[in-house]
């Protein structure tokens, strides 16, 4: 296999990989959020007829981080997430290439740091301590477990958005809202003459 085969075989392969873990991901949050819907009409039925089901409210803390972190992820792969890009736009496209690249590697060191890194260690004291939760009982590590895969997940993501910048060039990377009005502009005014 010639480098440039084996190149385009391994990015192949990288993005297989990214749109198979994007489609698990959306999957995994789309049976958490029905979990999450059933929970609480169950804890508000129950709450109607009498005692509310002691587990439900926690299991809906619980579904509600699950669903904001992995969520978060998801939306930050599929550009879904909430950005200020009004600046950007004002740049000339390589600046804002380079703007977007320090971004992404501020996002994957945020990531790293507080996601895999602290919460690995807090999984690893909720499992040294056997802390349960009170009403379900779950090893609390199980709870905390979201912090170091929505971090995978993250890390991952940003990887990918950080090459695909990468590769892209300057010139097609950022097409800022002023620089097509002023495009249909220069066009309107030149049919005008």
């Amino acid at each position: 296999v010639e480098p440039d085969q084996k190149g385009e075989m391994m990015n192949g392969i990288w993005k297989n990989t990214i749109i198979f873990l994007t489609h698990l991901l959306s999957w995994l949050l789309i049976v958490a959020m029905a979990t999450l819907v059933l929970d609480v009409i169950w804890g508000v039925v129950t709450r109607a007829v009498g005692d509310q089901a002691s587990w439900s409210e926690e299991l809906a803390t619980i579904l509600i981080v699950w669903v904001s972190l992995l969520g978060g992820a998801l939306a930050f792969q599929t550009k879904a997430h909430l950005g200020v890009d009004y600046f950007v736009g004002k740049f000339d496209p390589g600046v804002a290439k380079n703007m977007a690249i320090v971004s992404l590697v501020l996002v994957l060191f945020f990531a790293v740091a507080v996601f895999l890194v602290g919460g690995g260690q807090s999984v690893y004291k909720r499992i040294v301590f056997s802390q349960t939760t009170p009403a379900l009982g779950l090893p609390k590590s199980v709870v905390y477990s979201i912090l170091p895969l929505s971090g995978f997940f993250m890390v991952l993501f940003t990887i990918d958005n950080l090459m695909q910048v990468w590769r892209t060039p300057a010139e097609e990377f950022f097409v800022g809202e002023d620089i097509e009005d002023e495009a249909v502009a220069a066009e309107v005014q030149k049919e005008a003459n």
